[in-house]
């Protein structure tokens, strides 16, 4: 890892100005020479941060079972074919949970009935269910979804990500700044050469930019 990175870092939390909450820690990346209009080209990835977010991330499982049982231990909210079909009867609720939670996991046997009765809502915000299989287990999913960030820029060149909190070491919060870079680079067309720029802030504070 670059130390150029940790010296964004610094400086983005030392020049905040100090609040009287706990800020997040963001990444906007600049893409150029994308043709954003083909959603083939644009980004839309899911990254596990070694650092962790930091922040709470709320995550809904959809379950029945022995599987339902389990996820009440780690997840927010853990929801039955029942609710299922009530929140499809509910537009305003289903809009309320979509904006309110991060991650959507659902057992693979109720994915068909989550896009019939929810795929309106979730689908153009990109929080369709991550798909559980019989053989996986939900609460290292859950867990491991809560370190999770997605990273998406629908049409737009510019587009931003949570990386860390301001009470973080700056090292760690540089580590996954790191890991997203990394996976940008490997996944953008033409690599780096799509990265314009990138800033680093907490949400208060002002932006720094990170070396190439």
């Amino acid at each position: 890892m670059a130390d150029t990175i940790v010296d964004a870092v610094s400086r983005a939390l030392d020049e905040a100005p100090g609040r009287n909450f706990r800020e997040t820690v963001d990444l906007a990346v600049n893409l150029r020479d994308l043709d954003l209009n083909d959603p083939s080209k644009r980004v839309d990835e899911s990254i596990v941060l070694p650092s962790g977010t930091g922040q709470d991330t709320q995550i809904v499982v959809f379950a029945t079972g022995e599987t339902a049982l389990q996820a009440e231990d780690v997840a927010d909210e853990v929801l039955g074919p029942d609710e299922l079909e009530d929140l499809g009867d509910d537009t305003d609720a289903a809009k309320d949970l979509a904006d309110e939670t991060d991650f959507f996991v659902a057992e693979a046997a109720l994915m068909q009935d989550i896009g019939r009765y929810l795929g309106t809502v979730l689908g153009p915000r990109g929080k369709m269910p991550t798909p559980l299989q019989p053989d996986d287990d939900v609460v290292e999913t859950v867990n491991r979804m809560m370190n999770t960030v997605q990273l998406r820029s629908r049409d737009r060149r510019t587009f931003h990500t949570r990386v860390g909190a301001d009470d973080m070491d700056p090292d760690s919060i540089a580590e996954n700044i790191d890991v997203i870079i990394r996976r940008l680079e490997a996944t953008l067309e033409k690599g780096p050469l799509n990265i314009d720029s990138v800033f680093v802030k907490t949400t208060m504070g002002p932006s720094v930019e990170v070396p190439a």
